[in-house]
């Protein structure tokens, strides 16, 4: 009587070009987070893309705390009718280093617009004037960013993308903090984070969504 196949050892099998992609989010969600440097990302990614077996993807993710995307991570082939969760993909907006650190309007305008990084802390101060701060097509320095938002008898509008997650806990005094953010609340897995905060006295801080041109509504 033949005996039966051995069972491989996961750490065997080969793996796909989807398990490849996936350590790579995971990778990439790291060094959002800053916990791998860019060089050690480059150097990590070098070994996912040229990884043959599940074994070799391992020694990349040890190092990584537990949990998470990592824990939703199959490492092993999963068991037959079973498809593993899917991770969500790191945002393209992580990355970079801050280009501007504040705005000032004093009995002016001013504003933060079109391709620029935001850092980590970015602080608004508006004094009867106005400042637009759009965050459109902006990069963030960190997965967390807190913009201080301060008007006095001024405005201060920022607009948000879709794919952001927006907290608004700012303080009105005869004046106020709009939130119309179509995100809010928990922050989406991968995504940017932006806290919003300040006061607002006699003015008003808005969040709200650029609105589309006609065009780009046809389309």
């Amino acid at each position: 009587m033949s005996e039966p196949p051995a069972v491989p050892d996961p750490r065997e099998m080969r793996v796909s070009n989807d398990d490849r992609e996936r350590v790579a989010q995971v990778l990439n969600t790291a060094m959002a987070e800053g916990r791998l440097t860019v060089n050690e990302l480059e150097e990590r990614l070098d070994k996912v893309y040229a990884a043959k077996t599940f074994g070799d993807l391992e020694p990349l993710l040890r190092d990584l705390p537990v949990g998470n995307q990592i824990m939703r991570l199959p490492l092993a082939p999963p068991p037959a009718g079973s498809a593993p969760a899917p991770l969500p993909a790191p945002s393209n907006r992580i990355g970079g280093r801050g280009t501007s650190t504040g705005a000032v309007a004093i009995m002016a305008g001013t504003e933060r617009k079109g391709i620029w990084t935001v850092p980590p802390t970015f602080t608004s101060f508006a004094l009867m004037g106005g400042i637009e701060i759009d965050l459109t097509q902006a990069r963030f320095e960190e997965a967390e960013t807190t913009i201080q938002a301060f008007a006095f008898m001024g405005g201060i509008d920022i607009y948000v993308p879709d794919d952001i997650t927006v907290q608004v806990n700012g303080v009105g005094f005869m004046g106020a903090f709009e939130n119309h953010a179509r995100n809010q609340g928990q922050p989406i897995p991968g995504a940017p984070l932006v806290r919003i905060t300040g006061l607002a006295v006699w003015g008003g801080v808005d969040v709200k969504h650029r609105k589309r041109k006609a065009k780009e509504l046809e389309e």
